[in-house]
């Protein structure tokens, strides 16, 4: 039995569902992609499940106890959440941003403890960003500037990390080394990672485990080579596309070549 699993899930936005009835159970220890086209649903399912947005029906749970139910801090000393875009104030170093990730295991006007600090000093460590601890993140490019938010969700020493699109934004070299941490921190630290993520092709590359939404409904559910099919393109993201077997890493390559328009004909 997964240990984080929705059953059931329905959640709204005003008077409009953008989830309905939803079982989606993540896989441990692995890492999960929720991909589809914008509006499908994926960072709302994902908000959902981290707790960030509350659901109008169903339950989300995590080793078999109510999300809901559980106290706030118990909940992030289990999972952390990365939003897309996080803002930090000016002038804040990148080691005191990562500090704030032991703010569940801090009471009141707690001063940080030598366990907190060493959780800060190893979270910098394997994000690479021990060198810069010092420095403001406003003076960090783009790629470092993840990793220090990336640092201050392990700070939290959650198994569970979930991430709304990490690689927005970022140039194809700062793309590849944000995914290539998280893989890193899966296959060394055994963390269950959970992330949105528009590059089909990063999907198929980096995940375990892929789910394609479309209207707020997981249709297709499995390995990359299940789920990133000719099919799944066009009945969830409406493009052709051809797949094929990418040579050196084993993995499905998407490659597009039209919209579905009612011309479903490769050109020659």
């Amino acid at each position: 039995m997964a240990r984080l699993a929705a059953e059931q899930l329905s959640v709204r936005y005003g008077a409009q569902r953008i989830v309905s009835e939803l079982n989606l159970a993540i896989p441990d220890g692995k890492i999960t992609a929720l991909v589809g086209a914008n509006g499908s649903g994926k960072s709302t399912i994902l908000k959902a499940m981290a707790r960030l947005l509350k659901p109008d029906g169903g339950t989300v749970y995590l080793d078999g106890k109510s999300l809901l139910k559980m106290d706030s801090k118990e909940v992030a000393k289990q999972l952390a959440m990365l939003p897309q875009n996080p803002v930090s104030p000016d002038g804040l170093t990148v080691s005191e941003l990562v500090s704030y990730g032991r703010f569940p295991y801090q009471r009141g006007l707690a001063t940080s403890t030598r366990e907190d600090q060493g959780m800060v000093h190893w979270a910098l460590s394997v994000t690479g960003m021990l060198p810069f601890a010092a420095r403001p993140i406003e003076q960090m490019s783009g790629g470092q500037r993840q990793r220090a938010w990336i640092a201050m969700a392990l700070a939290q020493g959650t198994d569970i990390l979930f991430l709304d699109e990490p690689t927005t934004f970022l140039d194809m070299a700062h793309q590849l080394e944000v995914l290539q941490l998280l893989d890193k921190l899966n296959r060394e630290e055994g963390r269950t990672i959970v992330m949105v993520v528009h590059d089909l092709n990063h999907a198929a590359q980096y995940a375990h485990h892929v789910v394609a939404i479309r209207d707020g409904q997981a249709v297709y559910n499995g390995t990359p080579e299940e789920v990133i099919t000719e099919e799944m393109l066009r009945q969830v993201f409406g493009i052709l596309a051809d797949v094929v077997i990418d040579q050196r890493t084993g993995v499905p390559l998407c490659i597009p070549y039209g919209l579905v328009d009612g011309s479903e004909e490769s050109p020659a």
